[in-house]
């Protein structure tokens, strides 16, 4: 009996890490994103919702490590001007994201088992807005270390954990994508 159960528990786990990996697979970096979400599977079971809210919270944690890791390089050693002033506008970029994250997540946690009327279609079409704007946000933190003057360690440092953000974001908006083409 306990053989049986445990079995079918294993069985169980393996269907949600398999949806979990078939869902990813529409999304833009596959490999990230089942890395990112497959450890949560006994949370996300076979719910697309539960998957958007996973991706979303994942991507939200993800911008804040980043935003306080970029906030920590006002103080890079030999740092110029003008990449203090980049750093800072990433700063307030990586804020700007988490709460447009944060907006999303809570926005799609309003959303009401099998509704499918026109407040869902709302409250679906600002996390949509939200998810986006906060991949723009991003893309406009990188964006300040543009040019030849700007590359280094700095912009390296900096770039590498931003774009992990902005992939897991992207992934999100396109989990959010499925689960509305679900409805």
């Amino acid at each position: 009996m306990a053989i049986a159960m445990a079995r079918n528990l294993e069985e169980e786990s393996s269907g949600d890490t398999e949806f979990i990996k078939a869902s990813c697979e529409t999304t833009t970096y596959p490999e990230l994103c089942f890395q990112s979400l497959s450890s949560y599977a006994s949370e996300i079971k076979k719910r697309p919702r539960q998957l958007t809210e996973t991706a979303l919270a994942v991507s939200m944690a993800r911008a804040k490590s980043a935003k306080t890791y970029v906030s920590d390089m006002t103080d890079y050693k030999g740092i110029t001007k003008r990449q203090h002033e980049a750093v800072l506008d990433c700063v307030e970029e990586m804020g700007d994201t988490v709460d447009r994250l944060s907006n999303s997540l809570k926005e799609l946690k309003h959303l009401e088992e099998g509704e499918s009327g026109e407040d869902f279609w709302l409250c679906l079409s600002n996390v949509r807005t939200w998810t986006s704007a906060a991949l723009t946000d991003e893309t406009t933190c990188l964006d300040g270390f543009g040019g030849k003057a700007m590359d280094g360690e700095l912009k390296s440092l900096i770039r590498a954990h931003v774009v992990r953000v902005a992939q897991d974001t992207s992934n999100a908006l396109a989990l959010i994508n499925v689960f509305a083409s679900k409805h």
